[in-house]
Parts: C-alpha cells; sequence; structure tokens
C-alpha cells in the first residue's frame, strides 16, 4: 500500500510570547522573552514557592474562542487548546463545512492536565464539603478532555486520541497524527498539546524537585539554555496545534502548505523517572530513528530546536546525544542548535508543538531563531547555539525538533521544506 505523505497547512499558537504564529514567530525571531514575575492572580504570594517566576500568559481571553458558559465548565489546559486549535483552523483557511467529519480526527495531549481545577476543587471538599463540589469537575481536569473539546467544536469524528507522555507528551501527538494520516485513517488531523501549570501545586511540585531557576530578580534572563550559569527551567504556558493534512486532500483543496513531516522517532530512556541518560542515548536513538523514517543522512538536517530546557543535566545530555548522532556536521558548526524555550520558558506537554511550529517557521522563512541569555557557554556545550541573534537569510531545508520528558520518554519530529 502506497503511504500517503503528510504536510502542515496550518499552525495554531498560544504563549507568553504571543499569540497567533505571526505574533509570536515575530517575537521569536526578536528574541523577545515571556518570562516575568508570577501574577498573584495566578499563584497567591504566600503560596509562591523559591521560584518566583514564569511564562504566564497575562492577557489571555478565553471568551473569544469559547461561550460563557463554555468558559466556566473548562480548565486553563483546555482553554489554550480550543484557542490554539480555532488559531490553526483560521491560519489553514480549513472550511470544516467542506470536509466529511469522519475524515478528520484529533490528537491533543497535556502533561499535567487541570491543575487548577485540581486545586480548586479540593479546597471547596475541604472547605465546604463534598456536596459543594462542581459537578464539571472530572471534565474539566481529565488529560484527554482538551481533545474532546476540539473534536466537539470542530465536528471532528475521525480517529480522537490523548497522549500522556511529560514533556514529551505534544511531539508524540504530532507523531501519532502523522502515522494516522500516512497510513489512511485520516485526511485531516488536529494535532499538538496545551498545557496551565501555572499554579501553586504544580509550581511547588516541581520547585521541590530543584528543576526551577530562582533568578527571580532578572525574570527574562533566568531561561539559559546551555549556559554556564543556567540554574533551572522557568515553567511556561499556552498551546500549540498543526493542522496535518495528506498531500493529496491539501492539493485538492488548493491549501498553502508550509512544510512536509517526513520524520518522527520516539524511544525509552529505561533510565531513571527525571534524569536523562547521561550519554543521551535514548535521545541519540529518537534522532536516529527519525532519520531513518524520512531516508536521510545527519548531513542533510540544518537546523535542530533542541529540547534544551536550561537544566545542567539535561542541556549537556541532548549535546552528547546530538554529537553522537550527527559528529563533525555538528561539532564544526555546520548544524545550528538553538532552544526557544529560552524565550517561551518550557510548556511541558505543549512544548513540543510550539517547537515544532518554530522548525516550520524556520524553514519558512530562512531564519534561524536565537537562544538568549547565552552569554557564558557550559565548556561540555559547545555546538552552535545561535546565541542571543536571529540569523536570517539560512536556507534551511531540514529541521529537528527534540521533545525529552520524565519517565524517559523521548521524541522528536523531521520536518522538510516542501517540495512536490
Amino acid at each position: 500500500m502506497t503511504k500517503e505523505r503528510v504536510v502542515v497547512t496550518g499552525i495554531g499558537a498560544v504563549s507568553a510570547v504571543g499569540t497567533g504564529i505571526e505574533e509570536f514567530w515575530k517575537g521569536i525571531v526578536q528574541g523577545r522573552s515571556g518570562v516575568k514575575r508570577v501574577t498573584t492572580a495566578r499563584v497567591k504570594e504566600e503560596m509562591q514557592s523559591a521560584c518566583k517566576i514564569a511564562a504566564e500568559i497575562v492577557d489571555f481571553d478565553a471568551s473569544k474562542y469559547l461561550e460563557p458558559k463554555q468558559v466556566r465548565r473548562t480548565d486553563r489546559f483546555i482553554q489554550f487548546a480550543v484557542a490554539a486549535a480555532q488559531l490553526a483552523v483560521d491560519d489553514a483557511k480549513l472550511d470544516m463545512k467542506q470536509e466529511d467529519p469522519t475524515r478528520v480526527g484529533v490528537v491533543v495531549g497535556s502533561a499535567a492536565g487541570g491543575f487548577e481545577t485540581i486545586e480548586q476543587q479540593y479546597r471547596v471538599l475541604m472547605e465546604r464539603g463534598p456536596d459543594r463540589c462542581s459537578p464539571f469537575t472530572v471534565p474539566m481536569l481529565i488529560v484527554n478532555m482538551a481533545a474532546g473539546w476540539v473534536s466537539i467544536l470542530h465536528n471532528a469524528k475521525g480517529p480522537n486520541s490523548c497522549t500522556v507522555t511529560a514533556c514529551a507528551t505534544s511531539a508524540n501527538s504530532i507523531g501519532d497524527a502523522y502515522m494516522m494520516i500516512e497510513r489512511g485513517d485520516a485526511d485531516v488531523m488536529f494535532a499538538g498539546g496545551s498545557e496551565a501549570p501555572i499554579t501553586a501545586l504544580c509550581m511547588a511540585g516541581f520547585s521541590s524537585a530543584r528543576t526551577l531557576s530562582t533568578r527571580n530578580n532578572e525574570p527574562e534572563r533566568a531561561s539559559r539554555p546551555f549556559d554556564k550559569d543556567r540554574d533551572g527551567f522557568v515553567m511556561g504556558e499556552g498551546g500549540a496545534i498543526l493542522i496535518l493534512e495528506s498531500l493529496s486532500h491539501a492539493q485538492k483543496r488548493g491549501a498553502k502548505i508550509l512544510a512536509e513531516l517526513v520524520g518522527y522517532g520516539m524511544t525509552g530512556d529505561a533510565w531513571d523517572i527525571v534524569q536523562p541518560c547521561a550519554d543521551g542515548n535514548g535521545a541519540a536513538r529518537a534522532m536516529q530513528a527519525a532519520l531513518k523514517q524520512a531516508g536521510m543522512k545527519p548531513e542533510d538536517v540544518n537546523y535542530i530546536n533542541a529540547h534544551g530546557t536550561s537544566t545542567p543535566l539535561g542541556d549537556r545530555a541532548e549535546t552528547t546525544a546530538i554529537k553522537s548522532v550527527f559528529g563533525e556536521h555538528a561539532t564544526k558548526h555546520k548544524l545550528a542548535v538553538s532552544s526557544s524555550k529560552s524565550m517561551t520558558g518550557h510548556l511541558l506537554g505543549a512544548a513540543g508543538a510550539l517547537e515544532a511550529a518554530v522548525c516550520i517557521m524556520a524553514i519558512n522563512d530562512s531564519i534561524l531563531p536565537p537562544t538568549i541569555n547565552l552569554d557564558n557557554p557550559d565548556p561540555e556545550c559547545d555546538l552552535d547555539y545561535v546565541a542571543n541573534v536571529a540569523r536570517k537569510g539560512v536556507n534551511i531545508d531540514v529541521a529537528l525538533s527534540n521533545s525529552f520528558g520524565f519517565g524517559g520518554h523521548n521524541a522528536c519530529l523531521l520536518f522538510k521544506k516542501f517540495k512536490s
């Protein structure tokens, strides 16, 4: 059976750097940080942990995408997914009334789901008793409900699923949707993730594990992947969804094709619940798997959007993994690498999709996005990380997006400039 080619025709992005792909990409190219002090509307002062900063979206208005009653019955992570899906449909100029709904599917995941609802309803339970808890508690907090809402609002009746693989979640979502189209299960897929982890409990948990930066006095400089003075990652929130289509379907409706998705690799570290393998073995095998599926050689890749969280162990392990796969192509600076988490913060389960969007825009606009705050490179991180300033006018035919999660989940996506 001939496999369908899979292309990207729309991007929806919701982040602290910008909402909508144009504003988001403009901010990334400018090196604009979305990190700031956490507002007390999100986490009360007395509930804030040692880390008091995050890439919080302070101007998000869910009522632009949902009816007032729907806003009250959805957690923030669902609202981000709904917004990203609508923005992606608009970007793709996809008219769902013209589509066979049984041929349109959804794979949208989240690492944590409705933490805000969990905290609110637990307080209600403790202070007012079980009878006062909302009847919508469960459908507001369960992780699969972002996918559920996207399918309901867009009448998507094809394959419907939800990935939960920590910080690899939305890369896995896109990869899984890619395979569904490739084998003919659907013509169109909504694929991505959403996350709303800036809550007291979630921030406290990551802070207690000493994974978060405490550079509270200079938030915009806190996320500094590959810099020797990095002290942990910065939490981010938002969502990103891609519209994936079979090439034949996209061409039939005259869609603008942004890029082709040609490779997807996923592996497990089988190593530790939070730490990556020091030698980056699992990450390396995921990158190799994506290359193998695409039938490409390492030197075919021009750019990697690194997982690059700004943690000492993670950045070194990823650097080691890239060297093991790409050899001199990486060590002689022929391969550009950058981390957009330096600006967006770490969106956990939504990170992979947002960074896939960065790869696609880099290919389209021939621009290498920067790693900001890279002032003093870690000697053990010695690749070409596009420090601080974007590079324009660079031909990028192939871009790789890396996503690695707690539990040893690794997922890599390989995008290629579209050629008919």
